[in-house]
């Protein structure tokens, strides 16, 4: 895998600091364990919409990933558009990595 971000989200993963799926990640936004909150960009907008919410009442950030579903289930192991990271060093570097991209430049260090 060449992809940096689907590198990292994978790595997020095995270290278990990253949430998969809407419900467990409001269940991890109800506990204040979640950071950052991350969509597939063809999340289900009910999806978005319940897990949003939730991410707003607590203050959580939310970011669309440049990704799609069946790009992060490759990364992943499980096909989900909703992600929740739990760890502040993995949130900040994954909103550095999206604006980076949205912003059309490369960041070469992880």
């Amino acid at each position: 895998m060449n992809d940096r971000l689907l590198s990292f989200l994978g790595l997020c993963r095995r270290a278990k600091k990253l949430c998969v799926g809407a419900e467990v990640c409001e269940k991890s936004i109800a506990e204040g364990k979640s950071l950052l909150v991350l969509f597939a960009a063809d999340a289900a907008p009910n999806s978005l919409k319940r897990v949003s919410r939730a991410a707003e009442q607590r203050g959580i950030p939310v970011l669309r990933l440049p990704r799609e579903k069946r790009e992060l289930s490759v990364a992943l192991g499980r096909l989900s558009a909703v992600l929740s990271v739990e760890d502040k060093g993995f949130a900040d570097k994954l909103r550095q990595m999206i604006e980076t991209e949205q912003r059309g430049e490369f960041d070469d260090k992880i």
